[in-house]
């Protein structure tokens, strides 16, 4: 019983770090005291991380994404002390989950993935594949992952610009950003060679069903709009996540 009430802690921490980082880091660039997003006040760590989460300043909430991101957290942990058979092992497994969850979170509010970010992904993606793969087979999957996703960047880039020139107005939405290659890579090192193929295999699998259903709820709700930008990082997590968790 003790056990699960310190697991739960430990999920409810982390999913608070991935809600502080994800909330900081988009708008100021680097790690900094919390803060209101409406008016910018600064928040103490205390208020921040209990219950109520009201800005003392302006009465605003944090909204339901907080709540959302440490009940996941809180379930995830649990599963993961649950599941000893994953390769990764209880604290690094819960480590990298964090990241995944910053990537995820703030690709989704933002449609980014900061460079900061993907410069500590590489690193535990350096670490963890030569753990699990080897130095030599991690170093390829990484530059597969890398080169594969650059292709489609430059390759949708020009499709955008072909069709912009074709229909003679601007389009400001990107096929993919370059957020998604330096995920890929990152991905790519966790992975390693060959399972970098299947990671990509079941980002488009993945991508393409909910894209699929995206689309038909717009045109159900009539709300359809051509070249609606959808981030393209939950998918790519979503495929190591379940090569590294549930394989």
């Amino acid at each position: 019983m003790i056990v699960t009430v310190l697991i739960t802690m430990l999920g409810w921490v982390a999913g608070a770090l991935v809600n502080y980082l994800a909330d900081v880091l988009p708008l100021r660039r680097k790690l900094s005291a919390p803060f209101c997003p409406r008016c910018e006040e600064q928040l103490n760590f205390f208020n921040y991380l209990l219950w109520p989460r009201r800005c003392p300043s302006c009465g605003k909430n944090r909204g339901w994404r907080s709540w959302v991101v440490e009940l996941i957290a809180i379930s995830v942990t649990l599963w993961l002390w649950a599941t000893p058979a994953t390769r990764l092992g209880f604290f690094p497994g819960l480590l990298l989950l964090i990241y995944f969850g910053v990537v995820v979170v703030i690709d989704i509010e933002y449609r980014l993935i900061l460079h900061p970010v993907s410069l500590v992904g590489g690193l535990l993606g350096f670490i963890y594949g030569v753990r699990l793969h080897g130095l030599a087979m991690t170093l390829l999957g990484g530059a597969v992952g890398f080169g594969m996703m650059l292709l489609l960047y430059f390759g949708g880039t020009v499709f955008m610009r072909i069709l912009a020139k074709r229909r003679s107005q601007e389009i400001d939405e990107e096929a993919l950003g370059f957020g998604d290659v330096n995920l890929s890579g990152i991905l790519g090192l966790l992975l390693g060679w060959p399972g970098i193929i299947a990671g990509l295999t079941l980002t488009i699998l993945f991508g393409g069903a909910v894209s699929l259903i995206f689309l038909l709820l717009a045109i159900i709700r009539k709300r359809y709009r051509a070249f609606t930008a959808i981030p393209y990082g939950p998918f790519l997590i979503a495929g190591a996540f379940f090569l590294l968790y549930l394989r």
